[in-house]
């Protein structure tokens, strides 16, 4: 029988974590992410296979939101394994080359506070029952085209934003 205490999880990275190491960025990744309603989720089937879904996030109290019908089935996939990808709605035409990519990675956690549930709700009319996470962010990556390069921008947890180019 081991003695190895198992592995804890790590502090969770709220959106204020982010914006409080980044704010440029994070004020930019979120005006990118509510410039339109509709996102496109990626969450973990049971099989392990990828499943896609349309998604609208909310921007609160520090936390970015991922909301979705009770029993839907990108609930289902959170609820079994919390990890996701976010990828910003990329507009009509050139908009995504023009004011740039966003995407979202990270684990989501299960609102179940009734105050901090209460709190969303307040003022908001969604369509209940539903499910609510919290994402943990552990990836914000943000692809735009400058001039004639390819720039890649990643932020992680403790770590400073790298930049990537690319001709």
């Amino acid at each position: 029988m081991s003695t190895e205490t198992p592995p804890q999880p790590s502090a969770r990275t709220s959106w204020a974590d982010l914006h409080a190491a980044e704010p440029d960025f994070a004020d930019l990744v979120r005006a990118r992410f509510q410039q339109y309603l509709h996102h496109v989720l990626a969450t973990l089937r049971k099989d392990g296979s990828p499943r896609v879904s349309g998604l609208e996030v909310t921007f609160r109290d520090g936390e970015l939101y991922l909301g979705m019908m009770q029993d839907s089935w990108k609930a289902k996939d959170l609820l079994r394994d919390p990890r996701f990808a976010l990828h910003g709605n990329p507009g009509e035409g050139d908009t995504a080359s023009r004011l740039g990519d966003v995407r979202v990675s990270g684990r989501a956690v299960p609102v179940t506070d009734p105050e901090e549930f209460s709190r969303f709700v307040a003022g908001v009319r969604p369509p209940e029952p539903f499910h609510l996470f919290r994402a943990d962010l552990t990836e914000v990556v943000r692809t735009s085209v400058e001039g004639d390069e390819l720039v890649v921008r990643a932020w992680r947890p403790g770590a400073a934003i790298r930049t990537h180019r690319r001709l």
